[in-house]
């Protein structure tokens, strides 16, 4: 009879990644991945506890950024991201204010929100 010992998970360290900020106007979504774009981690203020309208405050942002960041430092090893915004909700700088509270070194900030170059064709007008 043969032993098989089984391989575990190698620690993987991470010393700088990419954290992608979607900020809308009922929630903010904070996603922290590696160079090759492996999530490490991911956080919402529904996951730190704010529920409803609470949710798309500048506060939970902030606390949902630290919480993401935390997890990821601990876990990874984490210390230097670039960050990437995308939305015009009320998170998006309380966000990124929570991710250098956290202790990740911000090393870029990129605003990625889409804007239409006149895209679509609005509605016709009511009748008067």
């Amino acid at each position: 009879m043969t032993t098989v010992k089984s391989k575990g998970k190698n620690k993987k360290s991470v010393q700088s990644g990419v954290a992608t900020i979607q900020s809308t106007f009922n929630n903010t979504i904070i996603s922290i991945t590696d160079e090759d774009g492996e999530v490490l981690g991911q956080g919402s203020p529904s996951r730190v506890g704010f529920k409803g309208a609470k949710r798309s405050t500048a506060f939970a942002a902030t606390k949902a950024a630290i919480e993401v960041a935390d997890r990821v430092i601990k876990k990874y090893g984490l210390k230097e991201v670039r960050v990437f915004i995308k939305g015009p909700g009320a998170g998006r700088n309380a966000a990124v204010k929570g991710l250098d509270t956290a202790g990740l070194r911000i090393t870029t900030l990129i605003d990625r929100t889409p804007i239409p170059h006149n895209g679509c064709r609005p509605r016709k007008a009511p009748r008067k």
